[in-house]
């Protein structure tokens, strides 16, 4: 399974720091080239590795750390998503009718036609998610939900790798509502610093 980050703001160098503490190999990507990001890529970590954004796009599972409102350009990359995993780790910072009366990972997922899409890592501040997940004796918690129950497994299987404590909320429109920030109006879960002991 290959990996990569689109976007490589605070959130994009927070999981880049996840993938390098377990030496998990990751490609990082944004509008800016790649040379412009390989100095930061390396001070993460040997294992993160800056490269175009079409080259990122050819990795199985893509993690969509850009602002919410470049994701669009990205789907255009690529003419077709099938065999893809997409995690949405974006919030909306757009008025709720620019979404057409969608959560903002619903809206997401018509741009980014045929792939797979996850909700996932994207309730906690970068600085919470570039933190070792292991507290306390517990892992941090991390919530996923997603409208294909396939895809949600590797997603949480990827959590578990990196040392978070995935928990699945279920269907878009279920848990997605949880873990929604869109606008003024912000999900029960959302921000909540979770985290879960060894059974």
């Amino acid at each position: 399974m290959s990996y990569a980050i689109i976007g490589f703001g605070k959130i994009g160098q927070a999981l880049a720091h996840a993938f390098a503490r377990k030496n998990i190999d990751v490609t990082v990507a944004s509008r800016r080239p790649p040379e412009a990001l390989a100095p930061q890529a390396r001070a993460i970590g040997p294992t993160v590795v800056a490269r175009s954004l079409r080259d990122a796009l050819e990795a199985d599972t893509i993690i969509l750390a850009v602002p919410f409102g470049e994701h669009r350009e990205v789907a255009k990359a690529l003419p077709s998503w099938k065999g893809k995993t997409v995690i949405d780790a974006m919030n909306a910072t757009v008025p709720l009718e620019e979404l057409d009366g969608l959560l903002s990972s619903a809206f997401v997922a018509k741009a980014f036609t045929g792939a797979r899409l996850v909700k996932g890592f994207n309730h906690l501040i970068a600085a919470k998610l570039a933190a070792d997940p292991i507290v306390e004796g517990g892992h941090r918690v991390i919530f996923l939900s997603g409208d294909d129950e396939d895809a949600i497994a590797p997603v949480a299987a990827l959590a578990k790798q990196l040392g978070f404590a995935p928990v699945k909320l279920g269907k878009l429109d279920e848990g997605g509502a949880l873990v929604h920030a869109r606008g003024r109006i912000w999900g029960p879960l959302i921000f909540q610093d979770v985290f879960k002991k060894e059974q």
